[in-house]
C-alpha cells in the first residue's frame, strides 16, 4: 500500500481509535502514511499524516489549521470536475473521483467516468479512483490517468489479502511498461 486509510463508519468510537492506533504504528513502521476519513480531529489524536474529507466532512482551510501544513488531505470529488477544480484550488493534495463500478461498501454512490481522470489531470494532484475496482477492470483507468486507486473489498474481502494487494500493484506495474 502507498497510502492507508482507516475508514469504518459503524465502529464505536473507542474501538475505533484503539484500531486507529494499531494501525497508525503498524504504518509508521512500515513507512506509509496513514490517512483517517472524515474526522480531523480523530486524525489529530492518532498523529496522523492527514485526513480525507468528503462534502459534509468539513473545509479544507480549518482542517489545514487543525492538523499543519504538512499534513495529507485528501477530498472526495465524486462526478465532478468543477468540485475537483475548487478543492484543489483551495489547497486539497489529492482528489478522489467515483464510484467506477458498482461497489459493496457504497451501492448507491455517484458513477464517475474515466474521462474525469483525464480532465483532472491539469489539477497536478494525485487522482484517487474509487469505486467496485478489481485488478480485473483497474487498467482502464489507470490508463485514464489514475495515480492511486482506492480499494477496501478487493483487498479485505479476498481469501488472500496480500494475493489480492500484489494483482492491483501488478497494474501499475503493467501499465509502465505498455
Amino acid at each position: 500500500a502507498s497510502c492507508l486509510q482507516l475508514r469504518n463508519k459503524s465502529m464505536p468510537a473507542g474501538t475505533l481509535h484503539e484500531a486507529g492506533s494499531m494501525l497508525r504504528e503498524a504504518c509508521r513502521d512500515e513507512g506509509v502514511p496513514f490517512i483517517v476519513n472524515d474526522d480531523a480531529a480523530l486524525a489529530t489524536e492518532l498523529g496522523a499524516e492527514g485526513v480525507h474529507l468528503g462534502e459534509d466532512d468539513g473545509d479544507i482551510d480549518s482542517v489545514r489549521m487543525l492538523l499543519g501544513d504538512g499534513a495529507i488531505i485528501g477530498v472526495s470529488c465524486y462526478d465532478d470536475i468543477e468540485r475537483a477544480r475548487a478543492l484543489v484550488a483551495r489547497g486539497a493534495d489529492y482528489i478522489a473521483f467515483g464510484a467506477f463500478f458498482p461497489s459493496p461498501t457504497k451501492p448507491h454512490a455517484r458513477r464517475a467516468s474515466p474521462d474525469l481522470l483525464r480532465l483532472a489531470a491539469t489539477l497536478g494532484v494525485p487522482r484517487v479512483a474509487i469505486g467496485g475496482i478489481t485488478a480485473d477492470n483497474a487498467r482502464p483507468l489507470i490508463a485514464a490517468g489514475a495515480d492511486l486507486l482506492a480499494v477496501i473489498s478487493g483487498v479485505f474481502d479476498a481469501p488472500d489479502p496480500v494475493a489480492a494487494a500484489r494483482a492491483y500493484l501488478s497494474c501499475f506495474e503493467d501499465s509502465t511498461t505498455a
